[in-house]
């Protein structure tokens, strides 16, 4: 279990170290997304396996999330756990810790109608936390954590995104792309 000591010994090694030597801490890193039975998705990252989809109203499986909840869920959980750690590095005791993500969605930007932008209008996090400490303690646990947030930062600001396309076409007896 991951405690406020645990925390606070790992936050500080792994920050001297990247002190230390920067190109520690720089590498690339691949999720694996199949796709079977038209909308379920079956992610694969290390030894981690699991689902994704979307609901039977939009002709999905509901088999798992759909990537709207894992966004959110990636946000909330890249800042509770950015609270934790820096909250044991403060030496800032939390007792309980929840973050809301509230987004607001124009679905019409999905299925290309007036010309409405896909993807989150806005949204929103709200953080509640109880702890014995002073509030100005909390709040710097916050501000630090939030400026550190991979996941906020990649939701704040636009990155370069690349496609690289694979196409294999399927080919007949003698060899030739099969025509559809």
């Amino acid at each position: 279990m991951a405690d406020a000591k645990t925390l606070k010994t790992t936050f500080e090694r792994n920050r001297e170290l990247l002190t230390i030597k920067p190109t520690k801490g720089q590498y690339t890193t691949t999720t694996k997304v199949r796709l079977y039975n038209g909308t379920t998705c079956e992610i694969e990252h290390k030894h981690w396996t699991f689902k994704a989809d979307v609901g039977k109203t939009e002709g999905g499986n509901d088999k798992g999330p759909g990537p709207g909840i894992l966004e959110r869920a990636a946000l909330g959980s890249c800042l509770a756990i950015g609270y934790s750690k820096w909250a044991a590095h403060l030496d800032v005791p939390i007792d309980k810790l929840e973050v809301d993500v509230i987004g607001d969605v124009d679905s019409r930007g999905a299925y290309g109608i007036d010309d409405v932008t896909p993807g989150y209008k806005s949204l929103i996090y709200k953080v509640m936390i109880e702890s014995p400490a002073k509030e100005k303690a909390i709040h710097e646990v916050i501000e630090k954590a939030d400026a550190h947030s991979p996941v906020l930062n990649s939701f704040t600001r636009a990155i370069p995104v690349d496609r690289q396309v694979v196409i294999t076409l399927k080919k007949d007896k003698h060899d030739r792309p099969m025509e559809v």
